[in-house]
């Protein structure tokens, strides 16, 4: 099964020019930006059939096979297929008809190139399907290829800029049901197993192809002309029809927004998608059959505005994904971000109209805080990165595409204009359609349409990493100059649109700046005390102080956000705002804000200060105040929302006996609170949180919990996490030691749920020993993990310690490996920065 690497792959040189036209690629495993260039200059017209015989028992193999067609520019040099699984997998292999002996090394089955003609070739393959991206259970299965792990289930050309025709079938047992990237073509049905036919699919990039196979219940509405078709699990059927209709409608919605703005009716065959227990993202936007995170559409009862916007953003996103990303495809994984940044983009935009009553302005600054939580650490990375090889392109994915992309998507349409951004957008989709494109297209697209040196805002914004510091010198002649300054020593220029707010003394006077250089001045009235990024458009540390909370009550919600994000940055980077004093004003805050947006902001701060910037004697000085103030809250809300917005924070941050004892009884049902509906999830989360604050109680606790959930997926989620709530060491570190072996960590939601609890802040002490074996283990999660698991992982790990001798293991790890993974370096760098600024707070304070 193997052959020197010296043989791959074989070169017949017929002249000089073909030999020097043609340069094979060294064999590595993976697959390599040469081999991607090298196959793309030979390969067009690629065409797979697929089959698949699926047995109902998780533990046994899936039976396959897979022919290749496609077209040859050159026939003189063997070509690789990948696939990365044992060679075991791999039964027969057949050439143009020629049966051959199968060679697999490095994550490549070689197609020699005495078998290969130029023009058309026909290449079938059986094997055993690998299972690492087949998600199997007991009673269904889901495949996710992103970025490429398609490799891993069958033999293809897996990279983005090879889109090709998937053509599948699939034998399921006979009550399965199953979806694809294309319809159903032809069905039959025998006593134990049926055959789906699927149509062959539009052309697509590898990582889109997908289908979703098991024991569902389908749900099919016509909306504006179109069939949807949704598949779930969910056995709750009264939050199945609470929410059914706002999913369809909210799909509808933006499909029909997304035809308006591009110009482009839906590209594809058909629109389906299935809704599924524990699915690793909130989605994901394979071509005709988007998967969901079933918790993320079925909401609870009483939903937030947050959860309503996030479950409609979530469903345009992934819609948009069918011009952004599956319509026009990035040409390699550096330009992930593209498609990432343009679904959240226009998901920001496609929303509106379906909450006319929300602040879209104030609930884009979520992107703020999340893009400041990379950018201000040693560990922060470009939006556009470099990418070598594609075994690599999961560290692509983070904070920086998600959120910093938008902001600085939505400051080039500042600059373009609405209308010039529009129109490049519908310039770069019809001129790539069912193609790849890069970055750089869509930038030479608008640099042509805009008076604006695109090419130059693009190098700093998009090629470079980390945020502007914001600083306001001494002023004269009612002029204040305003400087920004580059921390990373390079003085780079953001240039940028946002405003800034004189508060005069009669009233706020807006300033709306343009920032192109380091300084700039500001010509104000009578006060030159500014409330800076007042409109929220700005990006950096902005200089803020807590006597901007004076004004609290005259601010706009935007402002409200804005003011909220600048004294947590400041605070974090130690400029004059104390934990404990910003602690006291949110409390304040939150017994008058109305605005859920806001108030979650308020109380999302306080849980970080309170579990990971106090001290322990902080936390029982402030706590009892806090306690009280949440559940006075609780008692007075009269609106269920708002009601259990509250609920939920002070059933996290109670810790006192007494109040410990209130959510006890709330649990039990021994007590209840009027207009305060709990769902079960709810319970569960009470359940947790009892198990770790009353540990002579954890086993009835979590035992009599698990014999309420009827629920099969959820019950088995609950008796995966219950081992690290135990109270006996023994039992966590047994968990812990089971997380070392791939097949534990396979349902990756449920390990991270765990993890948070095994390393909550009541815990840290006695799980501190876990982190060095977990930074150990870091590179083989992001070899058998998915896209965003890694970054999870120690987020999941890290986030809650600030000890010195949390802070020296991370240090240490790092500085006795040199030469470990510079993408893995500056994950664990993002994830600690919290743990380091945590410290360093701490230790100030003991000063």
């Amino acid at each position: 099964m193997k052959f020197p690497i010296a043989t791959w792959p074989t070169l017949l040189c017929i002249t000089v020019f073909s030999c020097a036209k043609i340069v094979p690629p060294p064999n590595e495993p993976g697959v390599s930006l040469e081999l991607a260039t090298f196959r793309k200059s030979l390969l067009s017209d690629i065409h797979y059939k697929l089959y698949f015989q699926i047995p109902k028992d998780e533990n046994l193999p899936i039976p396959a096979t897979i022919t290749i067609n496609f077209y040859l520019t050159n026939s003189y040099v063997d070509l690789p297929l990948d696939f990365r699984e044992s060679g075991e997998n791999l039964k027969t292999l057949v050439i143009n008809d020629f049966p051959t002996e199968i060679i697999l090394e490095n994550e490549h089955v070689l197609l020699p190139s005495r078998f290969l003609k130029k023009g058309a070739n026909k290449v079938t393959i059986a094997f055993n399907a690998g299972s690492s991206s087949l998600n199997r259970n007991s009673d269904y299965l889901f495949t996710l290829f992103v970025p490429d792990r398609a490799r891993t289930a069958f033999p293809l050309f897996d990279q983005p800029d090879l889109k090709a025709i998937f053509e599948l079938t699939l034998e399921i047992p006979s009550s399965w049901k199953a979806i694809a990237n294309a319809p159903i073509s032809l069905e039959m049905t025998g006593d134990t197993f049926r055959t789906l036919h699927f149509a062959p699919s539009d052309p697509i990039s590898s990582y889109l192809f997908s289908f979703v196979a098991g024991d569902f219940k389908t749900v099919t509405r016509e909306l504006n002309g179109r069939e949807l078709t949704l598949l779930h699990r969910e056995t709750d059927t009264v939050k199945v029809e609470r929410n059914i209709n706002a999913i369809f409608e909210l799909h509808a919605a933006s499909l029909g927004w997304l035809e308006e703005y591009t110009a482009i009716p839906y590209p594809f065959k058909k629109f389906d998608f299935a809704l599924l227990p524990a699915f690793p993202y909130g989605g994901m936007e394979h071509v005709g059959a988007i998967q969901y995170n079933a918790a993320s559409l079925f909401l609870d009862e009483d939903p937030s505005d947050t959860q309503l916007l996030s479950r409609a953003g979530l469903i345009a996103h992934e819609t948009a994904h069918m011009w952004f990303g599956n319509l026009v495809t990035m040409e390699w994984f550096n330009d992930v971000w593209t498609k990432e940044v343009f679904a959240n983009f226009m998901a920001a935009k496609i929303v509106n109209p379906n909450f006319s009553e929300i602040n879209h302005n104030l609930n884009f600054l979520r992107h703020y805080s999340e893009s400041y939580s990379v950018d201000r650490t040693p560990g922060a990375n470009p939006i556009r990165q470099y990418l070598g090889n594609l075994n690599e392109a999961g560290q692509m994915y983070g904070s920086i595409i998600y959120n910093k992309a938008p902001i600085m998507m939505r400051q080039l349409e500042l600059i373009t204009g609405e209308d010039v951004f529009q129109d490049g957008m519908r310039e770069y989709l019809s001129t790539y359609a069912y193609k790849n494109a890069t970055w750089p297209d869509l930038v030479e697209i608008l640099d042509r349409k805009s008076d604006f040196d695109i090419k130059a805002w693009s190098q700093v914004w998009v090629n470079s990493s980390g945020r502007p510091n914001f600083s306001q010198m001494a002023n004269a002649n009612n002029q204040s100059p305003i400087l920004q300054t580059d921390a990373s020593g390079e003085e780079k220029i953001w240039s940028q649109k946002f405003t800034v707010l004189e508060n005069s003394s009669s009233e706020f006077i807006p300033h709306e700046l343009t920032i192109n250089a380091k300084q700039t001045n500001i010509l104000y009235r009578d006060n030159p005390n500014f409330i800076f990024n007042s409109d929220g458009y700005g990006y950096g540390l902005f200089p803020a102080t807590l006597d901007h909370l004076l004004q609290w009550e005259s601010f706009d919600d935007v402002t409200k956000g804005s003011v909220l994000i600048n004294l947590y940055e400041n605070m974090l980077e130690q400029n004059n705002v104390l934990p404990a004093d910003y602690f006291k004003e949110l409390l304040k805050i939150i017994q008058h804000e109305k605005n859920q947006l806001v108030l979650n902001k308020v109380l999302g701060q306080l849980q970080t200060i309170y579990w990971n910037l106090f001290t322990e004697h902080q936390r029982q000085a402030l706590g009892p105040m806090l306690e009280n103030i949440l559940w006075h809250q609780v008692l007075k809300q009269p609106e269920g929302t708002i009601k259990k917005i509250f609920y939920t924070n002070f059933r996290s941050m109670a810790l006192s006996p007494e109040q410990v004892q209130t959510v006890y009884e709330i649990w039990r049902g021994d007590s209840t609170v009027d207009g305060l509906n709990l769902s079960e999830s709810d319970y569960t989360s009470m359940a947790f949180d009892l198990a770790l604050k009353r540990p002579e109680n954890a086993t009835d606790i979590l035992r009599a919990q698990l014999e309420k959930i009827k629920d099969p997926d959820r019950k088995r989620r609950f008796e995966f996490i219950m081992p690290a709530l135990s109270a006996e060491q023994e039992v966590r570190d047994g968990f812990y030691e089971s997380l070392k072996e791939e097949k534990n960590r396979q349902t990756e939601s449920w390990v991270l749920s765990a993890l948070g609890y095994l390393h909550h802040p009541l815990r840290t002490k006695a799980s501190e020993k876990y982190l060095h074996p977990s930074l150990e283990l870091l590179h083989e999660i992001q070899i058998t993990g998915d896209i965003f698991f890694p970054k999870n992982w120690l987020d999941a790990t890290l986030s809650n310690y600030n000890s010195e001798n949390a802070v020296k293991t991370v240090r240490r790890f790092l500085e006795k490996q040199p030469e470990y993974n510079p993408q893995l370096k500056m994950k664990i760098l993002q994830a600690s920065d919290m743990l380091f600024r945590a410290n360093a707070i701490q230790n100030q304070h003991k000063k």
